[in-house]
C-alpha cells in the first residue's frame, strides 16, 4: 500500500471508532481486527503502519473528533510524512483544503481534565495516561515459577513479574502455551498481593471478569483453599475455566450472577469469606494506555452510574466477609470519586469497619488507600484500599 492509502485506511477506521465511541459499540482493537479481516490485501507491514496511525490519532485527540479525517489532520500537524500523504493520489486522502479544521489536540476531555486535576494528577501525569504501555507478565508459581523469556526485564519488588517489549507476540511463546506465564500488568499483580490471600483461605473475586486476578490469587494461595470467581458477564466469565486449566489452578470455581440479584445468589457465602476482592466496574482511566479511546466514551452521567454500582457492590461484599476478614476495594481508575471517596463513604455507612494495612512493594499513599499511576510507578493506574470487618 502507498503512504496515502495507509492514511486513508486509518481515516476510515477512525470513523468507525468514533461512531462506536458515541454509540457504545466495539472497542478500537476489535474494530481494527474486523477491518483487517475484511481487507486481506493489506500486508503485515501495512497493518502495523495503519494501526500506529489510528492510535496516534486517538492519543492526540482528547475530545471526540468530528471525523476520522479531522483526527488524522491533527496528526499531520506534527508529522510531515502524514501531511504529505494528503496528496489526492489514487486510494489516498484528498488534499488538505484551505482553512480545513483539524481536531484539537489534547490529552483528555476538558471535564475529565478538571476531575483528574482535582484528584491530584497534574498535566504531566495526565499525559502519561496515554503513553504506550509495556507488556508485563506474571511467572506462574503453580507451573514451576522459573522461566527465562528472551528480552524480559525484572520489575523491582515483584519477584514474579517480568516486563517485555510492547510488541512481543506472547501467544507464540512456549512458556505461554504451557501456562508458565500469564499476561498481567505489574499494577494488577500488586493489587492481587494487596489481598493478602494465604493458603487455605476462602476468597471471593466478586467482579472477576476473565479471571486474571483469580489466577494470581490461586498462585499466592499455592492452590490451597477456595476461590469463588463471580461476574454478571457470561462471556467474560466463561474464559476463566480454560485459563485456569492451562495455569494449573484447581481451587477456583465460577458463578454467574444476575445484575441486581447478586446478594441472593451469594447467600451461601454470607459472612464466610476471609477475603472479598471487589474490582468493581469503573471508568478505566488507569488503563487508557491500552484503550485510549475509552476516554471518548466516558461522560459525567456514566461516571455517576459507575460510582453508584461500586457503592452497591461494596455493600454486598461487606455481608460476605467473615468477622475479622478483609474487603479489598480496587478500581483501575485515578478519579477520587471511584477510589478515595468510595472508601470514605463506605466507612460512613458501616460503623466499626477499619482500614487494613496493605503489604505491597510500592505505591503512593492516597486517602485511606494507595494509588499506582503510569507517571510515578510505570504501571496501569489503580486505587486499592483494604478494609477490615469488626
Amino acid at each position: 500500500m502507498t503512504p496515502g492509502a495507509r492514511v486513508q485506511s486509518a481515516i476510515e477506521i477512525l470513523d468507525l471508532v468514533i461512531g462506536a465511541a458515541k454509540s457504545g459499540g466495539a472497542a478500537a482493537d476489535t474494530i481494527l481486527a474486523r477491518w483487517f479481516a475484511g481487507h486481506r490485501f493489506a500486508g503485515s507491514k501495512d497493518r502495523r503502519a495503519i494501526r500506529e496511525l489510528v492510535y496516534a490519532a486517538i492519543r492526540r485527540c482528547g475530545e471526540v473528533p468530528a471525523s476520522g479525517r479531522a483526527a488524522m489532520l491533527s496528526v499531520a500537524e506534527i508529522d510531515a510524512n502524514v501531511a504529505a500523504a494528503f496528496d489526492g493520489s489514487t486510494y489516498g486522502p484528498a488534499p488538505i483544503g484551505p482553512g480545513e479544521a483539524a481536531a484539537v489536540a489534547g490529552a483528555v476531555p476538558a471535564w475529565l481534565a478538571e476531575a483528574l486535576a482535582a484528584s491530584g494528577l497534574d498535566e504531566s501525569a495526565q499525559a502519561a495516561l496515554l503513553e504506550r504501555a509495556p507488556l508485563d507478565i506474571r511467572v506462574n508459581r503453580l507451573r514451576g515459577g522459573t522461566v527465562a523469556v528472551e528480552g524480559a526485564e525484572p520489575i523491582d519488588g515483584l519477584p514474579d513479574a517480568l516486563r517485555l517489549p510492547a510488541d512481543t507476540q506472547i501467544e507464540r511463546l512456549p512458556e505461554y502455551a504451557a501456562g508458565a506465564i500469564e499476561v498481567q500488568d505489574a499494577g494488577s499483580q500488586i493489587v492481587a498481593l494487596a489481598c493478602g490471600a494465604k493458603p487455605g483461605d476462602h476468597v471471593i473475586d466478586l467482579c472477576a471478569g476473565a479471571g486474571g486476578k483469580t489466577l494470581s490469587l490461586a498462585a499466592a494461595m499455592a492452590n490451597e483453599g477456595t476461590i469463588l470467581a463471580t461476574d454478571t458477564d457470561r462471556a467474560r466469565l466463561q474464559r476463566l475455566p480454560p485459563r485456569a486449566e492451562r495455569a494449573g489452578v484447581t481451587i477456583a470455581g465460577t458463578r454467574l450472577l444476575d445484575p441486581g440479584r447478586e446478594a441472593v445468589a451469594l447467600e451461601d457465602w454470607r459472612a464466610a469469606a476471609d477475603v472479598v476482592l471487589v474490582d468493581a466496574p469503573c471508568s478505566g482511566t488507569g488503563t487508557w494506555r491500552r484503550n485510549p479511546e475509552a476516554r471518548w466514551r466516558l461522560t459525567p452521567e456514566r461516571l455517576n452510574r459507575l460510582t453508584e454500582t461500586q457503592a452497591r457492590l461494596l455493600d454486598i461484599a461487606a455481608d460476605l466477609v467473615r468477622p475479622g476478614g478483609r474487603l479489598i476495594h480496587v478500581v483501575c481508575s485515578l478519579l477520587d470519586a471511584e477510589g478515595r471517596d468510595q472508601v470514605d463513604a463506605f466507612l460512613g455507612r458501616h460503623p466499626g469497619w477499619s482500614t487494613a494495612p496493605l503489604d505491597v512493594p510500592f505505591g503512593s499513599p492516597h486517602g485511606l488507600g494507595i494509588r499506582l499511576d503510569p507517571a510515578h510507578h510505570r504501571t496501569d493506574g489503580f486505587f486499592v484500599a483494604g478494609l477490615t470487618k469488626p
